[in-house]
């Protein structure tokens, strides 16, 4: 949403928002390992306007092996200098891959506003961790505002000639990158792979907004350490150099070789010359579009529902079904529908959208089908706005009998159809599934995701109801690409989401309504730009104004 967060727009309200960006470290944290050190992780934890509810705003990276970790990921927040925005940073020792906080050792927190990190003298704030017993360490926030610049640069670097510092080998060389703040602190940025056993690496290319380097600045300094990796995580320092964005856009040549120096060594020997030569093997700068971006240049986002009518819903007639018309709250089916599809609907032009069905019988014979159109046309699915949809499917329930079985790839194939036909950037298709139970044409609906992951189009599947969704989690991959007879997926473009998690307790419907929205669609914008970015989709040029 940052991009347009500043367009001028007279005669209309706007939020005076800006975004902030929070690097976290830590220096003397508990170690709860017995044989090593620690493995760092802080989760941020964000309470809701007006209510004391946190939710999970996100979390860092992983760092082996340390007590005093400098995070490279940072969080993105929007700022109110109107409102208390209350922030809590937790810090846990990660004991495995799960992703659940309570299999991780926790090492303590910190609770404070906003506010009092940006207002904290050179918006750096540092306080004592609490919640453990004991001393727990200390953890410094460092704030900036975040620079407009969609630049996006790739680089690579290789290595001539460093020092040798392992007794019976060679060097495990890997480089760390660091922004220079306006404090005149320095903040870690990027870290490359370690390159094993040798004096002269070449490591991989990088990608960085230019924004995380220097903040837009291209003439901001940008600190550059070389470390001969150990597995204790007490990493030897080669040397370092420094340079800045603009002199690296100039690419490969004598200006962007650099000498590695030693502070120690140089400090004392005299004739100490350097550790090594550092040198830039290549650099690409692009301009990095937004979703906005494409959304204000005219692309349309195209919005198809698919809902289960398989029997295992229940016998509508009665209360326990889950497709049962309540008359005075909508069932769980109605509640997506309208929470996806009130947010979407703002960006499709004519608010036509296509209604599928799957897994019932039809009439006047009976036959069992997995896509046919809710509002009973022959030939044309499409119901005017949200509520059309709504009105369609109350009106199919009296119309077809719930049967089976509940098979995903024919609704999938039918959106896919349509995506495949619109590949200029000017369309993008989203499916949303509604479903109870647990899927029987698996391995076809694989097959269905990875053809259309190609595409632009991204799935959203919500499920309704207490059934095992668990074949619905692999659909998702959001750990391992998702495969078909060995063919792997271009790109993650499922997002599933059991309605279950976001009903109950005291709230409002609006609320749960507005959560599940968030969470549901929160994968799009960028399922979107992996999209328009592998297939070098551009944004269309805007009319000029008369």
């Amino acid at each position: 949403m940052a991009a347009g967060a500043n367009i001028f727009q007279p005669g209309v309200g706007a939020l005076p928002a800006t975004q902030v960006e929070l690097t976290i470290s830590c220096r003397n944290l508990v170690d709860r390992d017995m044989l090593s050190k620690s493995d760092p992780m802080c989760v941020l934890f964000v309470n809701g306007f007006g209510n004391n509810n946190s939710n999970e705003y996100g979390r860092t990276e992983v760092i082996q092996n340390t007590l005093n970790p400098d995070f490279v990921k940072k969080f993105i927040i929007n700022y109110f200098f109107e409102e208390s925005q209350k922030l809590r940073f937790e810090i846990y020792d990660s004991d495995s891959a799960s992703a659940k906080l309570d299999k991780h050792d926790f090492l303590g927190r910190l609770e404070c506003t906003l506010g009092e990190i940006v207002a904290a003298e050179g918006s750096k704030f540092e306080k004592t961790l609490s919640g453990v017993k004991g001393k727990c360490g200390t953890i410094s926030v460092q704030a900036e505002e975040v620079s407009n610049c969609k630049d996006l640069a790739t680089l690579q670097f290789r290595a001539q000639k460093l020092d040798k510092k392992d007794f019976f080998g060679k060097s495990d060389p890997f480089l760390v990158f660091y922004r220079y703040n306006e404090d005149n602190s320095f903040c870690v940025v990027h870290k490359t792979e370690v390159v094993k056993n040798t004096l002269n690496p070449t490591w991989r290319p990088f990608s960085l907004m230019v924004r995380a380097i220097c903040n837009g600045d291209y003439d901001r300094s940008i600190r550059v350490e070389c470390y001969d990796w150990d597995s204790d995580g007490s990493h030897d320092l080669i040397g370092e150099f420094q340079t800045n964005m603009r002199e690296l856009s100039r690419g490969p040549g004598h200006t962007n070789i650099y000498e590695v120096i030693n502070p120690k060594k140089k400090a004392k020997k005299k004739t100490y010359k350097n550790s090594g030569t550092i040198e830039l093997a290549s650099v690409k700068i692009e301009t990095q579009h937004s979703f906005l971006d494409y959304i204000h240049a005219g692309t349309q986002m195209n919005f198809t529902v698919a809902i289960d009518f398989t029997a295992s819903n229940g016998n509508p007639a009665t209360p326990t079904s889950l497709h049962y018309l309540n008359p005075y709250q909508p069932n769980q089916y109605a509640t997506a529908l309208h929470a996806v599809g009130e947010i979407i609907q703002d960006y499709d032009s004519d608010k036509m959208f296509p209604a599928l069905g799957f897994g019932a019988r039809l009439p006047p014979d009976g036959r069992v089908s997995h896509e046919f159109f809710l509002n009973g046309h022959p030939s044309n699915p499409y119901c005017q706005g949200i509520a059309g949809i709504v009105q369609a499917y109350h009106e199919i329930l009296q119309r077809v009998q719930l049967y089976g079985p509940t098979n995903f790839a024919p609704v999938i194939n039918h959106v896919a159809k349509f995506a495949s036909a619109i590949q200029d950037g000017s369309n993008y298709f989203v499916l949303l599934i509604l479903t109870d139970g647990v899927i029987t044409d698996m391995p076809y609906t694989k097959e269905a995701i990875v053809s259309a992951s190609s595409l632009p189009m991204s799935i959203i599947i919500v499920g309704v109801g207490d059934a095992d969704f668990a074949a619905m989690e692999e659909l998702d991959s959001d750990t391992v690409r998702l495969s078909s007879h060995g063919r792997q997926a271009e790109r993650d473009i499922v997002q599933f989401v059991p309605i279950r998690e976001f009903l109950g307790g005291n709230q409002q419907v609006q609320m749960a309504q507005a959560r599940l929205a968030k969470e549901v669609l929160a994968e799009i914008p960028d399922q979107f730009l992996q999209y328009m970015k592998k297939h070098n989709v551009q944004p269309k040029n805007t009319a000029s104004p008369s």
